[in-house]
């Protein structure tokens, strides 16, 4: 499975469907999230991806899209 897979399927353990229109939606201002809820999603997707952000994650736009990005470019 490619690492764009897995991500997705981080996403969808949180509730949030890549396929509608919650793939763009902001992860706080949007969809509503705690901040210990995205601290959380991020962890798994630094796990997942075995790839740490050089940055913290409130520098770039928190939307599932950028975050699934931003974990497989690096």
């Amino acid at each position: 499975m490619n690492i764009s897979k897995k991500l997705v399927r981080v996403f969808e353990s949180y509730g949030i469907n890549l396929k509608g229109k919650q793939g763009n939606m902001h992860l706080k201002n949007d969809l509503h999230m705690d901040e210990i809820f995205i601290n959380g999603l991020i962890f798994e997707l630094e796990y997942v991806s075995k790839k740490n952000l050089e940055k913290e994650f409130n520098e770039f736009e928190l939307r599932p899209i950028r975050l699934i990005e931003e974990f497989s470019s690096q």
